[in-house]
């Protein structure tokens, strides 16, 4: 699958400087968090990792096998994030690592006390959800497909543990990791919304309105029309959306018609102006432009794919 919101790769170690071929580790030390990077340049299984707090790990480059929970090993890639409990056992395997095409990820270790307060502080100051009762990490969604806001503060995050030399280094990484909670409890909210909206839709107004999207997208929506669903006033409406989910409503509608003509176009058989009209858009210039924005690629290149890219 084709995904435009990969964190950006670091530098890599220099190979005098590696102590090992298998999760060569590379450490960061913040207040309230440690900074991980790990890269692997030979095939390995059963690798086993702990962490004593919460830990976010984001692939960046290459493939894991990850097997938490006692549970079948899944497929670990660029553009995906796990949340690991504390003190929770990774076997990792790497299937695919070699000198030449090695594998690249961080594990953000994140103290229990930045956790609480910045929750708190949310539950706090926005008590009113709508789709959950408070704020906070849900571990039922452990493995993410990072947003693009998600994915733009962990590189940003990378990016101050990396290479911010200031004496307030620490100030400025406890702000982003604040922000870096709060993107990732909005991402793990759209992501269970995905998957839970059916059940939800007849008591849950955030669901309801989702419930509404899919089933009407190829038709005009009008932000009117998904607040009055919702039974709210327009602004609140938005504001409310956005909070818990990290997007607009309109954009939400946008990246949906965008997942429908790309699994249009990966069926094939179809021309780019039919995908366009039957993914709900009207104008076909903007079509390819908000879809090469997205992908990468333009309606026709992405076609034009072999199966399976």
């Amino acid at each position: 699958m084709t995904r435009n919101n990969f964190p950006a790769q670091v530098t890599w170690r220099s190979p005098k400087d590696l102590k090992t071929l298998v999760e060569n580790r590379t450490t960061y030390t913040l207040d309230n968090c440690e900074l991980n990077i790990f890269e692997t340049h030979q095939e390995a299984a059963d690798v086993n990792l702990v962490f004593g707090d919460l830990v976010l790990t984001t692939m960046l480059k290459g493939k894991k096998v990850m097997h938490l929970f006692d549970k079948p090993g899944f497929d670990y890639l660029p553009g995906e994030s796990v949340i690991v409990p504390p003190n929770e056992l990774m076997k990792i395997d790497f299937p695919e690592a070699q000198w030449n095409n090695p594998t690249q990820c961080i594990a953000l270790s994140i103290s229990k006390e930045m956790i609480e307060n910045t929750f708190n502080m949310l539950n706090e100051r926005f008590s009113d959800k709508v789709l959950t009762q408070e704020w906070g990490l849900d571990l039922s969604y452990f493995h993410l497909i990072n947003t693009q806001d998600l994915s733009e503060i962990i590189n940003r995050f990378i990016k101050i543990g990396v290479k911010e030399r200031s004496k307030e280094k620490d100030l400025i990484a406890s702000l982003a990791l604040k922000e870096l909670l709060i993107r990732l409890s909005q991402t793990q909210a759209r992501d269970m919304l995905e998957k839970t909206y059916k059940e939800l839709a007849s008591g849950n107004r955030l669901a309801h309105v989702v419930a509404f999207i899919k089933s009407n997208i190829r038709e005009q929506l009008t932000l009117e029309d998904l607040a009055s669903k919702a039974c709210m006033s327009k602004a609140h409406f938005v504001r409310t959306f956005k909070q818990e989910l990290g997007q607009t409503p309109m954009e939400y509608v946008l990246n949906e018609r965008l997942k429908l003509a790309r699994n249009l176009l990966q069926m094939g058989g179809l021309q780019i102006q039919e995908v366009a009209i039957m993914s709900g858009f009207n104008n076909i210039s903007y079509f390819i432009r908000v879809f090469k924005k997205e992908f990468g690629r333009t309606p026709k290149s992405y076609q034009d794919l072999p199966k399976g890219f």
